[in-house]
């Protein structure tokens, strides 16, 4: 059984269950307020940085209109999240268009519409962006191969060889952009803080090496995101990751520390969901069995698709937890026709033996990553909805 308490305090749970106690199943609740207080903590932690909140995190509006208000920047997908964020008047110069996998006509919808900062990580797409974007920043993101340390690692689509990121700077310039600045990303829930030391190191050799034999002088790093929400698995507090990256930075850079950028998404908003999902049925799959099965009304085809090769494990409780109730092993399954709708077989989750249909489940640090990843009507069941809640 988890401590609802080490998640969610009484104050924003007693919150939470008013709010949602008519809301039909499943649901995901945002509650703003822990949302602010995160983006502030990253801000007070980071003094010397820019945040450029990720919007594939979790698009919801109110987010966005809360942290534009706040003036944070916004990292940017898709010309779709354009047109998301430009809802609320946030000027062009606090966007990046961090996707390297990207249309030429996209390039060119951005341009138009005054960005004139983009990622890339390969000849074909700085050629695209050279085209049609004519004078842009362009930063140019490393591969970084090493993140079996993070819960959601991101694998080799994303980056290029530092070699080959040291050519694509030097054609930039030849093509008349700017070049800007190196980024990375470390892996999406990092536990391994010494990760983010050995991508400045490929980043300040870069910068040397494009100084002294190129006469191209960087000026920026963006590293990405990374920072963890608190799930099952234990991490450091926020204070240290900072800490040991401050120290990362000035290690290589001494005083000359070149404009940083974070693009923070499962940090800001992972803690600040909850979503609450309806038992369907319980069973066993024969007498004897040791597991039960409890099907729930929300899966990874509608919210929980971080639960693939049950890498994300999210704290949960339910409404039948008490001191003194009596728990087994489960597997928790979704309420799809395919065989894949299974989130935990192998984390041997422990739940109330008394649990029935009609009973909740409660998934506790769900804000990001569920309600952008539901699926359009699989098997019939409509997206999750999402609903946001004033912190008090």
């Amino acid at each position: 059984m988890f401590r609802r308490k080490d998640y969610v305090s009484d104050k924003d749970w007693n919150n939470f269950l008013e709010f949602s106690k008519d809301l039909e199943t499943p649901n995901i609740v945002i509650n703003l307020g822990t949302v602010k207080k995160n983006y502030l903590n990253l801000k007070d932690s980071f003094p010397y940085a820019k945040i450029y909140y990720a919007i594939k995190a979790n698009p919801g509006e109110p987010v966005l209109q809360m942290l534009s208000e706040m003036g944070s920047n916004f990292d940017i997908a898709s010309r779709y999240e354009l047109d998301l964020i430009s809802k609320f008047n946030v000027s062009p110069d606090r966007l990046s268009y961090g996707n390297t996998i990207k249309k030429a006509r996209d390039i060119k919808y951005f341009y138009d519409k005054g960005v004139r900062m983009f990622a890339t990580d390969s000849k074909d797409d700085l050629k695209n962006i050279a085209e049609q974007a004519p004078g842009s920043r362009i930063y140019v993101r490393i591969l970084i191969e090493s993140t079996t340390t993070a819960d959601w690692p991101l694998s080799r689509k994303f980056g290029c060889h530092p070699d080959m990121a040291y050519d694509l700077l030097v054609q930039a310039k030849e093509y008349g952009l700017i070049p800007y600045g190196i980024s990375f990303h470390v892996g999406s829930q990092q536990r391994d803080i010494g990760q983010w030391n050995d991508a400045i190191a490929k980043a300040k050799y870069l910068f040397t090496s494009l100084e002294e034999e190129e006469g191209i002088r960087l000026e920026m790093i963006n590293m990405g995101g990374g920072f963890p929400a608190s799930y099952v698995d234990p991490t450091n507090d926020l204070c240290v990751y900072a800490s040991e990256i401050t120290r990362y930075i000035k290690e290589d850079f001494g005083e000359n520390i070149p404009e940083i950028i974070l693009e923070p998404g499962r940090s800001l908003v992972g803690d600040s969901g909850i979503l609450t999902s309806e038992v369907v049925l319980t069973s066993r799959k024969n007498n004897t069995a040791l597991s039960r099965w409890v099907y729930i009304d929300a899966g990874k085809f509608n919210g929980l698709i971080e639960t693939l090769d049950e890498s994300i494990k999210y704290p949960i409780i339910t409404s039948k937890d008490s001191p003194n109730a009596k728990e087994g092993e489960v597997i928790i399954a979704g309420p799809t026709c395919d065989s894949m709708d299974i989130m935990y077989e192998n984390a041997k989750y422990k739940l109330p033996v008394t649990l029935k249909a009609g009973d909740k489940l409660y998934w506790l640090s769900t804000g990001a990553y569920t309600s952008t990843y539901a699926s359009v009507a699989f098997n019939g069941f409509p997206p999750i909805k999402t609903y946001y809640m004033e912190g008090k």
